[in-house]
């Protein structure tokens, strides 16, 4: 095991995103982490809170480039596709303990990153400016 994650440390560090907020569109069980309102990331127990019984542990989805997302996905056997996410552009981590943290945080920093890209100029400047 490696200093890894856990899914709590994995909520604060998303809300602390500028702009960042967590919603709850799909049950209590899913949090859907937005930055005006353009989603970033998902957490939730297993495959979107569902138990199937076995150990459970918090699934990540988070948006990444196509290619940095097969590379990780080849890398770590903890990242797979993204869970009823488009599997181009989102994987899955799971937090199993196995990904190093700060490998994790900056996974998070590129979705986060990649979403206010999309967004327009001023609203990019104005999440910008609190990084």
């Amino acid at each position: 095991m490696t200093d890894s994650l856990t899914f709590e440390q994995a909520e604060q560090y998303l809300l602390a995103k500028p702009e960042a907020s967590c919603y709850y569109p799909f049950g209590d069980e899913v949090k859907v982490f937005k930055v005006k309102n353009k989603m970033f990331a998902t957490l939730a127990l297993g495959k979107m809170g569902k138990d199937d019984g076995n150990r459970q542990d918090w699934w990540l989805n988070l948006k990444c480039d196509a290619e940095e997302a097969i590379m990780l996905r080849d890398i770590f056997p903890s990242i797979i596709p993204g869970y009823h996410m488009n599997k181009r552009l989102w994987n899955t981590i799971i937090l199993d303990g196995s990904i190093p943290k700060g490998e994790i945080e900056r996974m998070m920093d590129n979705s986060f990153k990649l979403v206010v890209s999309k967004m327009t100029k001023q609203d990019q400047q104005s999440i910008l400016v609190h990084l």
